[in-house]
């Protein structure tokens, strides 16, 4: 599968991660579709180095699509964290 194919994996896997996280980040939509392509190219690579093989089933397959999520969710979890987003202030 293609780098075409992941971006638009990414663009939708990126706005399922932030319903699976929801809060306020700054940037809005743009910062979502990043997100969501990094995630998804993140996932992917993941998926080759973890399990080994040349790449994810295809555009259609549920492994293809868990991959790119769960990469989506770790880059935003991650910008939370060098953003300062995601927690919760102190009373």
């Amino acid at each position: 599968m293609g780098i075409i194919a992941w971006i638009i994996i990414g663009l939708l896997a990126g706005a399922i991660a932030k319903a699976l996280m929801p809060g306020k980040d700054p940037g809005g939509v743009l910062v979502t579709m990043l997100i969501g392509i990094v995630g998804g190219l993140l996932g992917g690579w993941l998926g080759k180095v973890v399990f080994g093989v040349d790449s994810i089933d295809g555009f259609f397959h549920l492994s293809t699509w868990i991959a790119a999520i769960i990469g989506s969710v770790i880059v935003l979890a991650l910008y939370r964290l060098v953003t300062g987003r995601g927690r919760r202030a102190h009373a």
